[in-house]
């Protein structure tokens, strides 16, 4: 039990300095990252299964790319980039094909599995370990009670904070976003070569 505990702890404190020292902001995020994942190794030494999967998906599979997102936009436009051809139309189809393939098995597999009686709550609060199934609190009563008793809800949560993130780009960006084309690539390095012009000057 003592190397399941210190051992996390020296990697729990390892990667928050880490974060806070690396150069590149991408290496705070990797260090972020295995600093989650070594508390999520804590929450399951308490038997707190559900704190610990919430920990890895909610933390370091949603959080933490919404900083990879952040931390790309605050670099973009620091270079010049390269256009390339465009792939779009010919990656269009297979995309489609792969997109339906996938929607069917989805509905072929739900319409194949058996839906399974909820159980009565009074099951569902009885005593027990935390991470035993049918106990209040678990991974498989939460679960349960998240996409049967409160789905709709869920949903709309979804829903809501898909339109307020929306709101925020539509509020927080210009009226007239730049748009990579070959026309205004060339202007942009038309304005650089006459702002160097009248630099040297």
């Amino acid at each position: 039990m003592s190397a399941l505990f210190w051992v996390p702890a020296v990697v729990l404190i390892a990667s928050a300095l880490w974060t806070i020292t690396a150069s590149k902001p991408v290496y705070s995020v990797v260090a972020l990252l295995v600093n989650f994942t070594a508390l999520a190794v804590f929450f399951l030494t308490l038997s707190a299964e559900f704190l610990a999967m919430i920990q890895l998906i909610v933390y370091s599979g949603a959080i933490l790319v919404l900083f990879l997102f952040v931390i790309a936009l605050l670099s973009s436009g620091v270079a010049p980039l390269s256009l390339g051809p465009n792939r779009l139309p010919r990656i269009a189809l297979p995309a489609a094909i792969c997109i339906a393939v996938a929607l069917g098995l989805v509905v072929a597999g739900a319409a194949a599995t058996h839906v399974l009686p909820v159980p009565a709550p009074a099951a569902l609060r009885s005593a027990g370990p935390a991470g035993a199934a049918n106990v209040f609190g678990s991974v498989q009563d939460f679960g349960r009670a998240l996409f049967t008793t409160y789905l709709l809800p869920f949903e709309v949560t979804a829903l809501i904070l898909m339109v307020a993130v929306i709101g925020v780009i539509v509020l927080a960006g210009e009226e007239t976003p730049y748009v990579a084309t070959r026309r205004r690539a060339a202007e942009t390095r038309k304005a650089m070569r006459e702002a160097i012009a009248r630099e040297g000057d």
